[in-house]
């Protein structure tokens, strides 16, 4: 009996410590079995020397892996594993997470196409492809890949639609006006102006016939009593949406159209408030009601944490970030960290978490009840109420209400039993997010934070599955001073591959979009993120909670601390901080990189080692695109030109800052050159352009600027036609700064472009021949044509039709009157 126990535990603990999969693998280090030989066995003769040939010999491990793989790496067999990997990735669900794949790659190409399509085209195409995929059921693949080109028609149905749903009517052309308006909203700036988005009701002196629904003006100041909803008028100067302010930059036609706003501007008074006239609509009302929530909020904020800590308080709490310094954003942007102020995921999952954990706590308290009721959906159901709340006091932005959807998909998965952090979720919501928003595609802000997060879900997987294949001794006794270090480190190294993996990600976004990288975002992130994470974002919550109560004193206090700390440490490291200018990068690596992401976040077979070559193909390719030789801006007014060291040379003393810090990222320059100004009479300006040094900084005398770049070309700008004629005889490339120009030149190796070109196509990035300057320099335009929606109104602008600027019509003095004489 005592044998047949330990016989027994025996067979149980081995029981327990064996690997299925190790079965079926092949061992390593597994020695030959040893061959009996006949000589050993009592009653055989011994063999000869050609018995023993025949006899077989054990063969080593390794030749049997050898053998093994060289059977493998036969097609036929290369082609077995492909398929058994297919089923296998199609057996867990690989198919549904291609969905919003697919619905992206839609959006993306019906966006990039040259002109705008009807709407007949892409329904029937998905009509078409939806039959086929039914008739092919029975063939797999064939049924497959309609189903791929179907949700790609369905994305291109879906970004169609939503562009004739915005219909945004943009202003055609700069002009004055008396405009009458209701307050959307209202923001305080950094520069001490105040930001209003209004709806407008009526323009007068001049009446515009094609008035915009929306637009956005700044004021030097506004009346006191002014809120939401008010009703102002003023003269203002409007403005139509801008382009890119280089080729293949961030556009603002694009984001305006998609926002609803069609024209910007500024007051040219003060404006004032008027009675209202009859009651606005219901939505206009609820809308004016959680504005003006926001903003008292905002100022009892402010008014508690002060400095620029109150103005981020009020960003992190209800959305409003126009007053942050300008010195602060920067730090931020440079170290990494300005994701902290963007409301997004990471304050909705901490607003969550921190909701979660109270109510857990509170539910601890009291174990009947706790042990008894689901306390965990009941948590995960008020943390879903309480992100729906924090998403209307934030303003409703786009990057908060995807990152809502997001999380709301994930606390619905804790109602009904599911994992809240897979990839099946991370679908779900971006499939919501595409089909609500699919112009967000083609954003920075989608693709950053989809990337992101699908690289940490799709690592967090890996690594469960890894530790789940390993077998822990159980842990040792530890010192509270060794439990707590080691929870500490672990916490830390945690925070730290987060950021690597998040880093990772969205490095070549982050470069395709701002031309930028944090070098030290790392550091920034270890050292800030614990901070956000326990102090700031905690006490946000509980201020916000205790604050109907007039209690939140205490809270903001100590996430006003939190944050003094916060903005000491990007600032510190800001200061260290090498150049983060990258230069431009291909759009075609960006494009490579992606498929690797998709490839290796939702493989789960060896498949995933496809990603490979696509990574190192985007890798490779990240240096193939040509940096500009001359930048223009869309106006006619600035233009820039690398002249080496790290420096560009610009033709205006003063330049819109905006345009100049997105030339300088794309051109990899750190320091401005402005022109040197000659006096009219100043014969020092009087010299050959053949002479001029090659890299020098733009001369400039009158109406005239020539510059000479580092290959040797010549650059002129002038005002007008007479102006430029002379430089037809030596420049290479003329900038007219007139709409009502045409080209003065005969020669065809001079490129000349006008204001009307520029109103017409927008910015320009010119290209010359490193080998000749007898070829022709080449140019490429930020807009093209035909015109899709988001750039139609610039047909309409005076320059783009060739007029002159607008004057105002002088007013014909009347005749004083004389009284006649008496009779």
């Amino acid at each position: 009996m005592a044998g047949r126990g330990r016989g027994t535990d025996q067979g149980e603990g081995a029981a327990t410590s064996v690997n299925e999969r190790s079965l079926f693998a092949d061992s390593p280090y597994a020695e030959p079995m040893p061959v009996a030989l006949p000589e050993m066995r009592p009653g055989l003769r011994p063999l000869s020397p050609d018995d023993t040939a025949s006899v077989p010999v054990a063969v080593p491990g390794s030749a049997i892996r050898l053998r093994r793989l060289l059977r493998r790496s036969t097609w036929p067999a290369i082609r077995r594993s492909l398929a058994v990997a297919a089923v296998t990735e199609l057996d867990r669900g690989v198919a549904f997470l291609l969905v919003p794949v697919f619905l992206a790659a839609g959006v993306i190409a019906y966006f990039s196409l040259a002109s705008e399509p009807g709407f007949a085209q892409p329904i029937a195409i998905v009509v078409l492809t939806t039959c086929c995929a039914v008739v092919t059921r029975s063939w797999p693949r064939t049924h497959l890949c309609f189903m791929a080109a179907m949700l790609c028609a369905l994305g291109v149905v879906a970004a169609k639609v939503e562009t004739w749903r915005a219909g945004t009517q943009m202003l055609g052309s700069e002009i004055q006006t008396r405009l009458t308006g209701r307050v959307v909203s209202l923001e305080d700036m950094e520069n001490g102006r105040v930001r209003l988005t209004l709806d407008v009701i009526s323009t007068a002196r001049p009446k515009l016939r094609y008035a915009p629904e929306r637009v956005r003006l700044s004021a030097r100041t506004v009346p006191a009593d002014m809120t939401a909803g008010s009703l102002i008028t003023g003269y203002a100067r409007l403005l139509p949406p801008t382009g890119p302010v280089r080729p293949e930059s961030y556009d603002f036609s694009f984001d305006s159209y998609f926002t609803g706003i069609g024209g910007s501007g500024f007051f040219l008074g003060n404006p004032k408030t008027i009675a209202a006239q009859g009651t606005p609509p219901l939505t206009a009302r609820l809308s004016s009601a959680i504005e003006n929530a926001r903003e008292n909020i905002a100022d009892h904020i402010r008014g508690k944490i002060g400095g620029a800590e109150g103005e981020i308080a009020a960003a992190l709490i209800v959305g409003v970030r126009a007053g942050i310094p300008d010195e602060v954003n920067e730090a931020m942007r440079r170290t990494g960290i300005y994701h902290i102020i963007s409301i997004s995921g990471l304050h909705m999952a901490l607003v969550a978490g921190t909701i979660m954990v109270l109510l857990r706590g509170a539910f601890a308290l009291f174990p009947d009840f706790s042990s008894r009721r689901p306390v965990k959906k009941y948590a995960a159901a008020a943390a879903l109420v309480s992100i729906a709340a924090y998403l209307v006091i934030s303003g409703i932005v786009v990057a908060a209400e995807r990152s809502f959807i997001m999380l709301a998909v994930m606390l619905v998965a804790v109602l009904f039993d599911r994992a809240a952090l897979t990839m099946r979720n991370l679908a779900i919501s971006a499939i919501a997010v595409i089909l609500v928003s699919p112009h967000e595609v083609v954003g920075p802000s989608f693709q950053m934070s989809f990337a992101a997060t699908a690289a940490l879900v799709g690592a967090y997987a890996g690594w469960a599955d890894y530790r789940a294949d390993k077998v822990r001794p159980p842990p040792a006794k530890r010192s509270f001073v060794s439990f707590v270090s080691r929870k500490f480190l672990l916490a830390m190294g945690g925070l730290a591959m987060t950021s690597i993996i998040a880093g990772s990600a969205t490095l070549l976004f982050a470069i395709w979009h701002f031309q930028r990288v944090s070098p030290l975002s790392l550091l920034a992130n270890l050292t800030v993120m614990p901070i956000v994470s326990l102090v700031v974002m905690p006490f946000a919550v509980l201020s916000a909670l205790a604050m109907p109560f007039g209690a939140d004193g205490p809270f903001l206090y100590v996430m006003g601390k939190g944050l003094t700390a916060m903005i000491a440490i990007s600032a510190w490291i800001s200061e260290r901080s090498p150049v983060d200018a990258v230069g431009l990068i291909s759009v075609r690596s960006v494009l490579l990189v992606a498929v690797a992401l998709v490839i290796a976040t939702m493989a789960t077979t060896w498949l995933r080692l496809a990603a490979v070559p696509f990574a190192l193909a985007g890798l490779l390719t990240v240096p193939q695109v040509r940096t500009p030789d001359v930048l223009i801006s869309e106006d006619a007014h600035l233009v820039a030109m690398p002249i080496g060291g790290g420096e560009l040379a610009i033709n205006r003393e003063r330049s819109n800052e905006f345009t100049t810090d997105n030339w300088k990222r794309a051109l990899r320059v750190e320091t401005i050159i402005p022109p040197e100004i000659f006096e009219a009479t100043d014969t020092r300006f009087d010299l050959d352009p053949l002479d001029l040094p090659p890299g020098a900084p733009f001369y400039c005398k009158a109406d005239f600027c020539i510059a000479r770049h580092p290959s040797g070309a010549i650059i002129a700008l002038a005002k007008d036609r007479n102006t430029a004629r002379p430089a037809c005889a030596f420049a290479s490339l003329i900038v007219i700064d007139d709409a009502t120009a045409y080209n003065p030149c005969r020669d065809p190796l001079v490129l000349v472009v006008t204001k009307k070109k520029l109103a017409r196509d927008g910015s320009a990035a010119v290209f010359f021949n490193p080998q000749s300057a007898a070829v022709a320099p080449t140019i490429r335009f930020a807009v093209d044509k035909p015109y899709r929606p988001w750039h139609e109104q610039r047909r309409f602008s005076r320059e783009a039709r060739g007029l002159p600027p607008y004057k105002q019509p002088e007013r014909s003095a009347k005749p004083a009157y004389k009284p006649e004489p008496a009779q």
